[in-house]
This record gives C-alpha cells, sequence and structure tokens, in this order.
C-alpha cells in the first residue's frame, strides 16, 4: 500500500489516517508460515510542524509450534511501528528516518519488516513448557513419564552397587 502524503507534507498541524490489511501468508520463519491471518495495520501520519511522523500499530494472530513440546498454538502479535520521515536523508545511518519515494510511502516493507522484527525465533506454547522426555518422546507437560533417570557413566559402578542391594 503507497500512502500518498502530499496533502499534508507541507501542511503543518495535518493529518493522514490509515487503515489496510496486508498478506504475509508467503513468509517462511524456520519452515513455519505462521502469519496464515491478514495482518491489520492502522495509523497516521502526522504533520508537526513541518516533520512527518509515522505512527501505527500492526495486529495479526500467529499460528505457532512450540520449540519445546511441539504443539501448534496461536498468540496474538501487536506490533507498534513509529518512524519520522523525510522527503531526503542527510545521515543515511539514521533507523528512525524513513525516506519518501516523491511524496509518498511505500508502507508494505515498513510493516513486513517490524513484523519480522518481532516475531521470536523460538516460540514456546507457554512460560513453564516442560517439553518432552528425550528417550521416549512423551510431553512432560501431561505428566512425568515412565523413563529411568540416565546414571552418569562416572557413577554407573556405585549405581550398580545400589541396584544389587534392593
Amino acid at each position: 500500500m503507497r500512502l500518498e502524503l502530499k496533502d499534508i507534507i507541507y501542511t503543518p498541524g495535518a493529518s493522514l489516517p490509515f487503515s489496510c490489511e496486508m498478506d504475509l501468508s508467503a513468509l517462511d520463519f524456520y519452515g513455519e508460515r505462521p502469519l496464515a491471518e491478514p495482518v491489520r495495520v492502522q495509523g497516521v501520519v502526522r504533520n508537526r510542524a513541518g516533520l512527518l511522523e509515522l505512527d501505527a500499530e500492526a495486529v495479526t494472530n500467529c499460528h505457532l509450534r512450540c520449540a519445546s513440546c511441539g504443539k501448534a498454538f496461536e498468540r496474538l502479535l501487536t506490533v507498534p511501528i513509529q518512524f519520522l520521515l523525510a522527503t531526503k536523508l542527510e545521515n543515511e545511518e539514521d533507523e528512525d528516518i524513513l525516506p519518501l519515494n516523491g511524496t509518498g510511502l511505500e508502507l508494505d516493507p515498513v510493516v513486513t519488516d517490524e513484523v519480522i522484527f518481532a516475531m521470536d525465533t523460538k516460540s514456546l506454547c507457554r512460560e513453564d513448557c516442560k517439553g518432552r522426555c528425550p528417550r521416549c518422546g512423551k510431553d512432560l507437560n501431561e505428566g512425568p513419564c515412565s523413563c529411568k533417570p540416565e546414571v552418569d557413566p562416572r557413577w554407573a559402578a556405585l549405581s550398580a552397587l545400589l541396584d544389587r542391594d534392593e
């Protein structure tokens, strides 16, 4: 989506509200496509004394897989998007200022980048997820497994003595 700002770019105090939906379902995150639902973007561009400010929010429901137990789950992702906009950049290293293309701004790459940066590299279904047993694969969130704990090889001889006494 292109935001055409020619009506507010030279008018201090003017603003341009906007709202759109974006399809980011093709984005691949480590072999998964968690953004199956549209990303809803809502915001406003304001001219404050000749300085253009972009203030927006992107919201979507992410379909994720727990990195610990492997269960599928959903999580609401809300991404704040705030930038200053400029017709030309004097310092090209300033990441908080976006250059305009003429009198407009291509919103799609801005929102896509911010959503990607907000995604976790590994997601857990819950903070206290116990994962799966590495030997039998049982989901430890549902209860303990029946596997015997592994004995440290340095203590194997002592363990054999303890087993014999039982």
